[in-house]
């Protein structure tokens, strides 16, 4: 993992939240057709006006960065922390600062 590219990718505060988000999604997120366990389904992330387009380029950097996993069931897509590899970030950052 690239440590530079994860720490610009957290340096926007709607991805920090997206994350935080994603670490309780019973408390941030309503019900959705399918369970938790596959994910927040992405059309859960549009608050405050945000459109579509924004809410899929944060999580695709997330994604990218490796902070994120996606499934793709049917026509939805959902999305998860990787927790190791955060784990891992976070060790990592750990050893280098």
């Amino acid at each position: 993992m690239d440590s530079a590219i994860v720490i610009r990718t957290l340096a926007h505060p709607t991805r920090l939240n997206i994350l935080k988000w994603l670490k309780d999604p019973e408390r941030y997120f309503g019900p959705q057709e399918y369970p938790l366990e596959f994910g927040v389904c992405a059309n859960q992330f549009q608050r405050d006006g945000m459109p579509q387009s924004t809410v899929s380029g944060h999580l695709k950097a997330l994604t990218e960065a490796g902070l994120l996993s996606s499934k793709k069931v049917g026509q939805w897509r959902f999305y998860r922390r990787d927790e190791k590899a955060i784990s891992s970030f976070i060790k990592q950052i750990a050893t280098e600062i």
